[in-house]
């Protein structure tokens, strides 16, 4: 049984951690953000959008966020929860996002994020996304 109830706190404390993590993400604060992914860490986004799509490290993957604040009026593209699911040390969650572009256009999407963590840190990510309305928002 003691097996079961750490797991459960080990789970709850992960989910924990990506909720906030998605808090910090709606700031647009990348320091901020980067401080949640251990030194690392990977971001993997789905598709072939050219300087997005594919496994960044975090330093990448900070040269990309820095790169999608500019475009945002907020400075931020806002990620709302919608479903979770976690077992172990995965945190899976479906996501919307939101923010409003300096080229007029809206971005809203949709996600699937697999979250891995481990010792209090993301240790990567994949993100499961619209590829062809990043495409039409973004470029």
């Amino acid at each position: 049984m003691d097996n079961v109830a750490n797991t459960g706190s080990l789970e709850a404390a992960n989910k924990k951690l990506v909720t906030e993590f998605m808090e910090v993400f709606s700031t647009g604060n990348v320091e901020a953000i980067l401080g949640y992914l251990a030194p690392t860490a990977t971001w993997w986004v789905a598709g072939t959008i050219e300087g997005i799509s594919g496994t960044k490290t975090k330093q990448e993957f900070r040269e990309m966020l820095s790169g999608l604040s500019a475009n945002t009026k907020s400075g931020a593209i806002a990620l709302t929860p919608l479903a979770w699911t976690a077992e172990g040390d995965r945190v899976a969650v479906e996501t919307e996002s939101y923010s409003e572009m300096n080229n007029g256009r809206v971005y809203n999407n949709l996600y699937h994020f697999v979250f891995e963590v481990r010792d209090g840190l993301i240790q990567s990510v994949k993100e499961f996304l619209d590829t062809e309305h990043t495409r039409a928002v973004f470029l």
